[in-house]
């Protein structure tokens, strides 16, 4: 269950929705105070989301397209566009990738492409990534080593639609080490989605490996239940549906985030390890604060912070 500890991090260990962070935007502009928030008419974007303790991303943009996330670990995430469809996305920086609350040491660099049907839905997304370690410092006199890589993958994730209500039900991900001339994958994964209304309410994702192009029987699969939806608005729809893909995908097990999905922000999470004898699911609940055009402001010990477009 480790995997799950991150999570329950987020969602159970902030009391408080207050913050300090400074309120407004990096051209000095104004931003929507958090304690006495008298709304923002017009055109917005999603800023910031923060809490006590950190920032969790700032958001950074080119006119009306999001071109720039800075998150923890002084991450850079730059996305570029094709038309008004996202093309690829570069990260370079720190992940989280077995959620025990920790930055890896290890530094992660990947750049995904994506390829459009001709519907214009987003069919698939390529990604190479490699990872890097140094030897640490030994104080007071020896500084880290140099960066060198540790491991290059290739992935490439597989996206399909419900013939009949054109959502978002699976995604298949293959992966393998990027060692040679010779390149096979080894590891696959199967995310299905089920919807109450246009809300994701179920995420389900098992794991397992490939053998000659054969997916074998999973070895692990994960829960991720949604529920008492709230009828007022994300601050999630302000972000493009490819990046917020490539958020979910950033690490194996970043499903728990797959409630950025949803137009609506439920109020119940349910998480469980579906391979244990008797799955028994970690519950969480909040309750939200939004600003007078119905966005939300804070939830889940997150603060959301918004500017004007």
């Amino acid at each position: 269950m480790k995997q799950l500890f991150y999570f329950i991090l987020l969602l159970a260990g902030f009391s408080s929705i207050h913050s300090c962070k400074d309120l407004v935007d990096e051209e000095g502009n104004p931003l929507i105070d958090l304690h006495n928030n008298t709304g923002l008419n017009g055109p917005r974007a999603l800023y910031r989301e923060i809490t006590d303790a950190d920032t969790i991303a700032e958001y950074h943009y080119n006119g009306l397209l999001l071109s720039k996330v800075l998150s923890k670990g002084k991450s850079v995430t730059d996305i570029q566009y094709s038309g008004n469809n996202v093309s690829n996305v570069t990260f370079n920086g720190f992940v989280d990738s077995d959620n025990d609350g920790t930055l890896d040491a290890d530094s992660t660099s990947y750049k995904q492409i994506f390829t459009y049907g001709n519907n214009g839905r987003l069919t698939t997304i390529s990604e190479s990534r490699t990872t890097y370690n140094r030897t640490p410092a030994i104080p007071p006199t020896t500084p880290p080593g140099p960066w060198t890589v540790l491991a290059k993958t290739k992935i490439l994730y597989n996206i399909a639609y419900s013939p009949t209500t054109g959502k978002l039900a699976k995604i298949t991900m293959q992966n393998g080490p990027d060692a040679g001339p010779i390149f096979n994958f080894t590891d696959y994964s199967e995310t299905t989605y089920d919807y109450l209304g246009d809300n994701v309410s179920k995420v389900v994702r098992q794991y397992g490996t490939i053998a000659g192009g054969v997916f074998s029987p999973p070895t692990k699969k994960l829960g991720y239940d949604y529920s008492n939806f709230d009828t007022q608005i994300s601050a999630y729809t302000l972000l493009p549906f490819a990046y917020k893909l490539s958020v979910i995908l950033s690490t194996e097990m970043n499903d728990r985030r797959s409630l950025i999905l949803s137009p609506n922000s439920p109020k119940r999470v349910a998480i469980t390890d579906l391979t244990t004898p008797i799955p028994v699911p970690a519950i969480f609940s909040t309750d939200y604060h939004y600003d007078p055009q119905t966005y939300v402001t804070a939830g889940f010990g997150i603060n959301y912070i918004y500017k004007p477009l």
